[in-house]
């Protein structure tokens, strides 16, 4: 009885009142209008219980990961495996409220084997994994008296991943252990107790094959003898509250976010194996510590992921990291940086020591507070704004630094990195601004150039 609509409870008070008002009035007729007031409903319960309707569904997401602000499809699918047509579906997908209203739609006959296919379109300004699911099912009789609810079990997750914006190669100086494109190999000064073999491949010299590893494993075995040097990078991103403004998409924190997304995807398509730092010690890193090095699509899959998820933490330094880095922390290291203190900076400086190559992302925290308002204009508590003092001590330190602020474009910003590495070329955190670029001389630009991949 729980199953009756609206319409179905008032056919079933009126049938009531219509009994009551025959026994009262004296009015045999008006019972028999009672009756089938009463009886409507009823039949229409009994009918909706034993149907025997058999039916499947299937979910599909294109695509299964979206970036923010974008939207993503969902595909629905029924499918009627019993051998008696369907009667009036009613389909509604249970979906966070952060996607967007629940999708409903109405089916109509569904043939014996036979199936229909609705979708429908989800966005998200926010970052993070959503549940989609379980499909609910409702089953209605033609006059729209009951209706029975049906569940499936099967649930699927859309990610909403950070927005990802391709970035121009640049080479940066003394970086040749990170480098992705270095075709520097390691010769395998192999003797028969430490060969590195690999199975026969077709068009292998035949003299390379190494017989013992063949018994051993069952297989034709070839020895490896030079492998290429892997380059390595490690994307720092700093969590810290303390050390981001701003509310919602538009923070400080969601544009560090999207920056690390960016730099660690155009990194591996470099052919670098990444390793994703945070302050707090937190690393995504691949088997025995390379990076994620394998498949590129796995591993820029796991990149996503992981920041998707990653929220800003109550650390108040960058000693976990640094701890991180003090244990493997050589090749390339690209730091996204909130507000800094003394002792930030002081960490900072011990970071660049023990790597090859470092570049700093400095973002003017500050300048994102109340939707982008200049920082003069506001007095924020926490840590000073990134100013040339800081900017200065992180490049005396040996650091790339690259000031942003919001609105910055972080593929500017990144074109910039190849320029600004050059030894000796300090300058102060005004010309890090885009229109400064625009006034420099024309007898730096040939050098400029040079420095692009």
């Amino acid at each position: 009885m729980r199953g009756l609509t609206t319409r179905g409870r008032s056919f079933l008070a009126a049938g009531i009142t219509a009994a009551l008002c025959s026994y009262l009035l004296g009015q045999p007729a008006l019972l028999k209008i009672a009756l089938l007031l009463a009886a409507l409903p009823l039949v229409s319960v009994l009918m909706l219980m034993r149907t025997r309707y058999r039916v499947a569904s299937g979910r599909r997401l294109t695509p299964s990961r979206t970036p923010a602000g974008q939207e993503a499809r969902v595909h629905l699918r029924v499918d009627n495996v019993s051998r008696v047509p369907t009667g009036l579906l009613m389909l509604e997908d249970k979906v966070p409220y952060v996607l967007g209203p629940r999708p409903r739609f109405v089916l109509d006959r569904v043939e014996p084997r036979g199936h229909r296919e609705v979708s429908y379109r989800v966005r998200s300004d926010l970052r993070g994994r959503y549940p989609l699911g379980p499909l609910q099912l409702r089953l209605g009789d033609p006059f729209g008296l009951c209706e029975l609810t049906r569940s499936f079990t099967a649930a699927d997750t859309l990610t909403v991943v950070p927005q990802v914006q391709r970035l121009a190669p640049v080479r940066l100086t003394g970086e040749w252990t990170g480098y992705g494109d270095s075709h520097s190999r390691a010769v395998a000064l192999a003797g028969e107790d430490d060969v590195v073999p690999r199975e026969y491949r077709h068009g292998d010299d035949l003299r390379r094959v190494h017989w013992r590893s063949t018994a051993k494993y069952g297989e034709l075995m070839v020895r490896r003898e030079e492998q290429p040097l892997r380059s390595r990078a490690t994307v720092l991103l700093d969590t810290r509250s303390a050390g981001h403004r701003g509310n919602g998409p538009a923070s400080s924190f969601e544009w560090a976010v999207s920056a690390a997304a960016s730099i660690s995807l155009h990194l591996l398509e470099r052919g670098y194996a990444v390793r994703l730092l945070t302050d707090t010690g937190d690393a995504v890193t691949g088997a025995g510590g390379s990076g994620l090095g394998g498949a590129s699509e796995e591993a820029a899959g796991l990149l996503l992921d992981t920041l998707a998820m990653v929220q800003l933490s109550e650390g108040q330094g960058l000693a976990p990291a640094e701890e991180v880095l003090r244990l493997g922390g050589e090749g390339l290291v690209v730091a996204l940086l909130g507000s800094l203190e003394d002792e930030q900076l002081a960490e900072l400086s011990r970071l660049r020591r023990r790597t090859a190559t470092a570049v700093a992302v400095l973002l003017d925290s500050p300048s994102w507070t109340l939707r982008g308002l200049a920082a003069d204009a506001v007095a924020p508590a926490g840590p000073a704004p990134a100013g040339s003092d800081q900017v200065r001590l992180l490049h005396e330190a040996g650091w790339t630094v690259l000031a942003a602020r919001s609105g910055d474009s972080l593929p500017d910003l990144w074109q910039r990195a190849g320029r600004s590495s050059v030894p000796g070329s300090y300058q102060p955190a005004e010309s890090f601004r885009p229109e400064s670029f625009r006034k420099a001389q024309p007898s730096q630009q040939p050098s400029q150039e040079r420095g692009l991949a």
